[in-house]
């Protein structure tokens, strides 16, 4: 299913309004200005997840690995690029991330 390309600059969040933040990008495609994130991707959760800590819950979110949302027809170094209707799961609470905002102009399929 076709999707925007997400990038560095994409406002990507936890269940919980935590930020994200890719742990590695792809400096060969960018768009908006921002180099694009490849599969398979992980995101690093920023301290302000509000998830309840460890005595009252299973939180805070610390990372997040995009389990799908992989371009089928657009890859850079072999790699599908990252949409931003993919889906990913957070560790440790194995909630989702969310793309609040992307570029809206470059799409993949």
């Amino acid at each position: 299913m076709a999707g925007f390309l997400l990038h560095t600059d994409a406002t990507v969040q936890c269940a919980h309004a935590g930020g994200a933040t890719p742990d590695a990008t792809n400096p060969r495609v960018k768009v908006a200005g921002g180099a694009t994130v490849v599969l398979p991707a992980s995101y690093s959760v920023k301290p302000d997840c509000k998830a309840p800590r460890p005595n009252a819950g299973n939180g805070p979110c610390v990372k997040g690995s995009w389990t799908s949302g992989g371009a089928t027809r657009v890859k850079s170094t072999g790699r599908p690029l990252l949409l931003d209707n993919g889906s990913a799961t957070c560790v440790p609470t194995g909630t989702g991330l969310t793309v609040i905002a992307t570029q809206r102009r470059v799409k993949g399929a």
